[in-house]
Formats: C-alpha cells, structure tokens, sequence
C-alpha cells in the first residue's frame, strides 16, 4: 500500500486526493501539484489486487484506470469533484493553479496539441511496445516490430520538435509534464536516450526542476516484471472481468 506522501499546506479539506501507484500517468499528475503548489495526499489503491474494480473507485474513475483525483475544494465550492484520464487531471490542475497553460494563443494551442499527442499516441504506443516486449504469453514478432518502429518514430518527432526550442510549447507546460514521465520507464520499450540528444536535453532539463525532484523522491522506476496469471489477468483484462 501506498504511503500518504509529500503535501503543501494542512491536512483535511482544501487538498487533491491522487489513486494510483508509480506509473507514468500518475507521475504525470504529481508533478503538475508540485509545480503548481497544490496541497495533495497520495491515497493507497492496489491495482495488483484488482482495487481498481471495487464500486468506490469506480464512482470517481469509471475507466477503472489511474490516476484519479478528488478535490476536496473546487472553484465552484460544491462537493468534492473527481476528475479521470491523466490528460484531464493536467489540465483541470493547471485551471485551478492558474500557470502551466501558456497565455498566447500560438504556445497555448501548441501546449494543448502536443498533450493529445502524448494521450493518443505516446503513451498507448509505448505502453503496447512494452506489453509485448515483456508481458505477452507468446512473442509475437510482428507486434514487437509494429510497436517498437512506432515506438522509434514517435522519439524522432519527439527530437525534431526539440531541436530549436527548450520546451514542446516554447515554454515549460502540461504538455511537457505530461511526455516525460514516459520517458523514464524507457527500459520497457527497449529505447536509448543517447539516440535522440534533443530529447536526452530537454528530459535532463525537466528532470533538474525542483518539483520533479521532489516528485522523484518518492517513486519507484521498477524494470519489467514477472507476475503470476492471476496478476496478469487483473493487469491486462485476459479474462473474468
């Protein structure tokens, strides 16, 4: 079980509840509160175990995936408001902390298109890449080589949108919190950073930034498992549910 981690501020209400473990959809998360200084506790949720599935986190996370968050304090000042999908969760953080969405309307539109980019295509291709690299039951050649080619692909547009410019909107935003924490789990996806130097720059950039330090300090980055069936049918839906 998680521990209750890091938080700004007091405990008891005015705080964001965040499910999940060490994942890259949650890392994501963690760093926008740090970056924006939201008061935040990390809530334990067993995944392994299928808590997931369980009624109460199906009421704020119906796609039973993590992350999910509950504000104990929205801007409307109703009840406590659940958000799902780790892109939304971003940008539902970055409203709230006012900073992380650029005001132009060039590098905002930027920031929001390279945040698509991330949930459409980053992160499922990468996830489906490590998947059959190191989960499958069977190796299945052609899915290894459709993936990890996608995989390449979207490291060398990652590196072209970096070779002039610092961050992917011009200045450091949701889109770039959101594409790095993939990045970290790359013995996955069987990828090299020395590859692609723009990429390696800009990921020893963000990696430098206090909050993601802090964020950091706490997570564990496991290489691929070994799990037993039951496990792996929670994980992967192979069946009963």
């Amino acid at each position: 079980m998680l521990a209750q981690t890091r938080h700004y501020g007091f405990e008891g209400r005015n705080m964001i509840s965040i499910y999940g473990g060490d994942s890259p959809n949650v890392i994501k998360a963690l760093i926008g509160m740090e970056e924006l200084g939201i008061a935040y506790r990390r809530e334990p949720l067993d995944i392994m175990a299928g808590e997931q599935f369980s009624p109460e986190f199906l009421a704020i996370s119906p796609n039973n995936r993590i992350p999910a968050i509950v504000d104990d304090d929205p801007a409307d000042g109703g009840e406590p408001l659940s958000v799902f999908e780790s892109g939304a969760i971003l940008l539902y953080l970055a409203e709230k902390g006012g900073a992380l969405v650029p005001a132009s309307v060039r590098a905002r539109s930027a920031a929001h298109a390279w945040l698509m980019w991330q949930m459409s295509g980053q992160g499922p291709m990468l996830g489906q890449a490590g998947h059959f690299l190191n989960y499958a039951p069977e190796r299945l050649p052609y899915a290894i080589a459709r993936f990890s080619r996608e995989v390449a692909r979207l490291y060398r547009v990652l590196d072209t949108a970096l070779a002039h410019r610092d961050f992917l909107a011009g200045e450091y935003s949701v889109a770039d919190i959101a594409c790095w924490p993939w990045l970290l789990f790359r013995a996955h996806h069987v990828t090299a950073l020395s590859d692609y130097p723009n990429v390696a720059r800009w990921f020893a950039a963000i990696g430098a930034r206090p909050a993601v330090r802090r964020v950091m300090a706490d997570i564990t980055v496991d290489p691929p498992q070994d799990f037993d069936e039951e496990t792996r049918r929670i994980l992967f839906n192979t069946g009963g549910r």
